[in-house]
């Protein structure tokens, strides 16, 4: 990569339904864990930045019935500020969760510089009303909530819905497909959707250059990349929240964002969910590390 790298740190965690077992989801950890893993110092940025989250807890709001929504809103502006306040030209900015509700925040800072477009690699939708959801946690709406798909005080903060225009975003990914009201919801939608088999068809590379040619064709301001790494396969990454035993593996990963991230137009992306509490000798970190650092730094073995 040619561009100057900006890390940002997002470490929420407030977006996830904690597991019986669990004291909280340890999403929040993730920061560390890669810097202990030698991401940041491969990676070289120019500055760190990093957005402390509030403590975790398990409000239900009422209105929204969205589980912790005020303090998810409350961080959202916050991290919306936090980046515009933060961001240079000509910069990639690579986001750290932190679980999948920090697109919230970026998504509102995005809307205030431009019109942006989304490729949302992801091993499920997220997009889905509340009702639906089995967890009422924010992280699995995510792409619902930014699109202007529920609860006006989610959808509507600062007054800036949609913060990403439907039209403007690939969902690629899915391997939730067995069931039909679940992703009858995005089919509904005018987000164009690769679920896993589909992407599969349609080529990784392929898909990444027909996103760019969409987003070349509406002269957008640019786009974000965001990456869910549950969309790997189970094998090479169970240390998630919600996991799907299909997925893809490290080259095809390669395939689909190495030419987004080539791109000039790719404001960044942003890595979630992971959760070192399910990987403690690192072993699933590791692989992923160094194969985020061989494509954002566009480098091979």
């Amino acid at each position: 990569m040619k561009r100057d790298i900006n890390i940002f740190e997002f470490p929420l965690n407030l977006g996830l339904k904690k597991k019986d077992h669990e004291t909280e989801p340890g999403v929040k950890k993730l920061p560390e864990w890669l810097r202990k893993f030698d991401f940041h110092r491969a990676i070289n940025p120019n500055n760190i930045f990093r957005l402390e989250a509030p403590e975790y807890s398990m409000e239900l709001d009422q209105e929204s019935r969205v589980l912790n929504a005020k303090a998810i809103i409350k961080y959202a502006k916050e991290q919306a500020d936090f980046i515009t306040k933060n961001h240079q030209e000509n910069t990639f900015n690579i986001m750290l969760g932190g679980d999948c509700s920090i697109l919230i925040g970026t998504a509102i800072a995005l809307k205030k510089l431009g019109n942006f477009g989304l490729f949302y690699l992801d091993g499920h939708t997220d997009y889905i009303p509340v009702h639906l959801s089995e967890t009422a946690a924010a992280a699995g709406m995510d792409l619902a909530i930014i699109t202007g798909f529920g609860h006006e005080k989610l959808t509507h903060i600062n007054g800036l819905n949609p913060y990403f225009s439907e039209e403007n975003i690939y969902c690629v990914g899915n391997a939730e497909t067995d069931d039909k009201e679940y992703v009858d919801q995005i089919l509904n939608s005018n987000i164009k959707y690769f679920d896993l088999d589909r992407l599969r068809k349609n080529g990784f590379g392929r898909t990444a250059e027909d996103f760019l040619t969409m987003i070349n064709s509406k002269s957008l301001d640019g786009f974000f990349i965001h990456l869910d790494v549950d969309v790997l396969n189970d094998q090479l990454m169970p240390a998630v929240d919600s996991r799907m035993e299909d997925g893809i593996d490290y080259e095809n990963l390669r395939e689909i964002l190495q030419p987004l991230i080539n791109s000039p137009l790719c404001f960044g992306i942003e890595i979630t969910v992971l959760d070192p509490d399910y990987d403690e000798n690192g072993m699933y970190t590791q692989a992923l590390a160094k194969n985020l650092i061989q494509i954002i730094k566009n480098k091979e073995d």
